[in-house]
């Protein structure tokens, strides 16, 4: 008969002097500090989130899909799905959703360590590489795990401040598909219009998108489970446009969820080179680093 071990706080074999859930299967994100009195997984919490000091260049996943097709200024043309520059018919559906606030660990945080060189996203249970020039930058409007290039320079479009390159990462919702490839593919024409047509309240800080062309795609590996990626060059109304890159995989921390990371980078001399979003695929790992215990993995701790 086979013994397995029941949900719960068990010692955390990567971390000495810390606890971490076990759900019955794999390990979590979730962890405490030695005997705590949580009988279970951490409780919803309330998250206040800020005003920004200054407004970027959004990297708004919209969790419920408002894309301001409408409102777009001028009734500049957003991308359609099937290709090229296409008048709007309607808002696309998004594949991902903004982090809700009364999830197990409460927002995705960016920052929960002092390591300026790894951003730490808890909710899906992963870390993403920062490369040099680049730092953590919460987003306060959608909450999303997000780095971006530490130099800014004024919007070409409407006024604001603009980054060089961005990644982001979220959980894939709001969405039926069950595969990487699927999800990618729905995800990258919201990514582009994200990143290089509109923000949220309708400013155009490239004066919209006019038209696009797909540069790469195909299966990757990302932590050792089969992802697939999409990658977009786009065209501006001003500014030399940019690549952008919808990348999904397989959550590590259980489930059937995936993980959507979007990449956006300047094309041009400004603009960080493209090798970098495989550099930054190629060091996405579990926090813990997925041996010994892990998030995500499937070693159990002792048996009671």
């Amino acid at each position: 008969m086979t013994m397995t071990t029941p949900p719960g706080w068990y010692p955390d074999p990567g971390a000495p002097g810390t606890e971490r859930w076990w759900d019955g299967t794999a390990w979590t994100a979730h962890t405490r500090g030695p005997g705590g009195q949580v009988p279970g997984p951490p409780q919803p919490v309330a998250v206040v989130i800020a005003p920004p000091a200054r407004r970027r260049r959004p990297l708004v996943i919209a969790a419920t899909a408002v894309v301001l097709v409408g409102a777009a200024a001028g009734g500049a043309a957003l991308l359609g799905h099937g290709g090229g520059a296409a008048g709007a018919t309607g808002a696309s559906r998004s594949a991902t959703a903004q982090v809700p606030v009364n999830s197990p660990a409460g927002k995705a945080s960016s920052s929960p360590t002092d390591d300026p060189h790894t951003l730490v996203d808890q909710l899906n249970g992963i870390t993403l590489p920062i490369p040099d020039g680049w730092e953590k930058t919460d987003d306060p409007v959608s909450g999303l795990v997000t780095m971006a290039t530490k130099d800014t320079y004024d919007c070409p479009g409407d006024s604001g401040f603009c980054h060089h390159g961005t990644v982001t990462t979220s959980t894939a919702t709001m969405t039926d598909l069950t595969t990487a490839e699927a999800v990618a593919e729905n995800d990258i024409t919201d990514a582009a219009n994200d990143a290089y047509d509109h923000d949220p309240v309708g400013s155009r800080p490239y004066n919209g998108i006019t038209s696009h062309r797909q540069v790469k795609s195909g299966s990757v590996v990302v932590n050792g489970r089969t992802g697939y990626l999409v990658r977009w060059q786009v065209k501006t109304g001003a500014g030399p446009g940019g690549y952008v890159e919808s990348l999904a995989f397989p959550s590590t921390v259980g489930g059937q969820a995936m993980v959507i990371a979007r990449f956006a980078f300047d094309a041009g001399p400004g603009g960080p080179p493209l090798a970098l979003m495989d550099t930054v695929t190629r060091g996405i790992t579990p926090i813990g680093g997925g041996q010994n215990g892990g998030v995500g993995t499937s070693l159990a701790p002792p048996s009671p």
